[in-house]
């Protein structure tokens, strides 16, 4: 596994990295109030890439503090919802213009292949931001016929307004750092919020380098603040600010528990979009091909870094032995290696504490009984390398089973009767997403219905657009991203009543 210089490969994200990465507040890039910076590495290697601002409770305010002006008497709040549509457009057009960079960055930062980030986190991260630049000027409310029993013969003009819920704290994750940023960004500016964002300190960069483009596109001073740090300082800070309106955060469900708690100070309004463990299920009626390809592509698909991979996979016993021998196949024939070269696949875990986190879960399968048919270690002599794994002679009580792992590592199970595949596949505290492959119309739309999941892909997986709302049932969280439903988490119902 070699390493590539950036340099070498594109010039404008060298001269990014060179210097060290200021916060955005109120417009302006500054420095920590503590003068604090931390570095960001590349996954590939292990080595620093880059220096970045540690933004901690001080910097929060200051940002909260820009944020509340903006919203209550900036100029954000008198501008028309056409013009805030045309600026969430200009944005847009600004990452499209700029789209290898952020390739480039997500790619360096995160440890994705170059490929994947240049065909799917930037063009959707695009493609949500045009989407939510038409959602400015429908934001409607309506009008409400009342029939009051105690004023008879009194006429009412009744109706309903939809209005920004206020300042927004929004904490995202290192698994799609530009792509989440947009999921959050997108629909609060839309809704006329105005935004305090903490990236992931794993992944800081390509979140500031968005900054510097919602500054070239116009956005008023304070709209946008962006301040990097840690999630027990900055991001708890965050969570727990008395003049934070709502916080919105991607994540793991342990932290979102803490999200929740912190937000009981001022009862602030809380969406999370949290972990899963999500099944996977193959009949046997499935073409066996499509099939396959599916469940490999649904675990291996972002090195497993995904909430919703298809982590758990079962497979109707009569196609057990061809299905999984043949994901294994595919799981060997990965090329794992820098997110930079050509002939990556897949690219190495974001961190050491991830890989270590993967590494003992299989480690865990073992000693429980399981069996690695496709991988099963890390890989690499230096970065954060784990093979893609397929473990078999797994159960439903194992920890590789019903805990999120979220790396490469799928553990499958064979299954007789649909009656007894339902409750196994609910049997879990996550309900993020599901996957079901089958030829049958009819089962594959009940198995649908019975499927305790935010999201269920019918002979496909990971198919993401904006328009489709994505979120989850049971402990994998609170309300939806995307599509019109995410609107509700940005915006509060005002009703209105004048007797006429």
């Amino acid at each position: 596994m070699g390493t590539i210089s950036v340099a070498q490969v594109d010039p404008r994200v060298a001269s990014f990295l060179e210097k060290p990465r200021k916060m955005l507040i109120n417009g302006n890039w500054v420095d920590a109030v503590s003068g604090k910076t931390f570095p960001s590495y590349d996954p590939s290697t292990g080595e620093v890439l880059a220096t970045v601002a540690e933004g901690d409770r001080a910097d929060i305010d200051l940002a909260v503090k820009a944020a509340r002006q903006a919203f209550d008497s900036g100029p954000w709040r008198k501008m028309s919802a056409s013009e805030r549509g045309r600026l969430i457009w200009k944005l847009a057009d600004l990452i499209e213009a700029h789209a290898e960079e952020f390739a480039y960055l997500e790619s360096l930062d995160n440890g994705k292949p170059l490929t994947v980030a240049r065909a799917a986190d930037v063009p959707l991260a695009v493609d949500l931001f045009r989407y939510m630049a038409g959602w400015t000027t429908k934001l409607e409310g309506n009008t409400i016929p009342l029939s009051v029993p105690y004023t008879p013969g009194a006429k009412y003009f009744s109706y309903t307004l939809r209005e920004p819920v206020g300042v927004v704290g929004q904490i995202i994750p290192w698994n799609f750092p530009l792509l989440m940023a947009a999921w959050k960004l997108g629909p609060a500016l839309a809704s006329g919020c105005t935004v305090v964002l903490k990236p992931a300190e794993q992944t800081p960069l390509s979140a500031l380098k968005l900054g510097e483009l919602i500054i070239e596109a116009g956005f008023p001073e304070g709209v946008v603040n962006i301040v990097p740090g840690y999630g027990e300082t900055a991001g708890a800070a965050l969570a727990a600010h008395n003049d934070v309106d709502k916080v919105a955060f991607t994540g793991s469900t342990e932290v979102g528990k803490l999200i929740v708690h912190a937000a009981t100070g001022n009862l602030k309004r809380v969406s999370l979009e949290l972990g899963g463990k999500s099944p996977n299920v193959v009949f046997k009626d499935a073409d066996m091909d499509v099939a396959i390809s599916g469940a490999a592509s649904s675990i291996f698909f972002n090195h497993g870094q995904c909430c919703c991979a298809g982590s758990r996979l079962y497979v109707e016993k009569a196609v057990f032995d061809q299905v999984v021998e043949g994901v294994a196949e595919k799981a060997k024939k990965i090329r794992v290696g820098p997110g930079l070269d050509a002939n990556t696949q897949m690219g190495p875990l974001v961190s050491v504490e991830q890989m270590d986190r993967v590494c003992r879960y299989l480690e865990s399968g073992f000693s429980q009984g399981a069996k690695a048919i496709a991988g099963g270690h890390k890989t690499g002599e230096k970065g954060y390398f784990v093979e893609p794994t397929v473990l078999v002679d797994t159960n439903d009580q194992m920890k590789v089973v019903q805990e999120e792992i979220f790396g490469p590592v799928v553990a499958a199970m064979p299954f007789t009767d649909p009656e007894e595949l339902v409750p196994r596949a609910n049997d879990n505290v996550y309900g993020l997403a599901a996957g079901v492959w089958t030829r049958d119309i009819s089962k594959a739309h009940r198995m649908a219905e019975q499927l305790q999941a935010g999201t269920v892909w019918i002979n496909c997986y990971n198919i993401f657009d904006a328009a489709l709302p994505f979120g989850g049932y049971k402990q994998s969280g609170w309300g939806r991203e995307m599509g019109h439903d995410v609107l509700n988490n940005y915006t509060q119902t005002k009703a209105v009543c004048a007797r006429i």
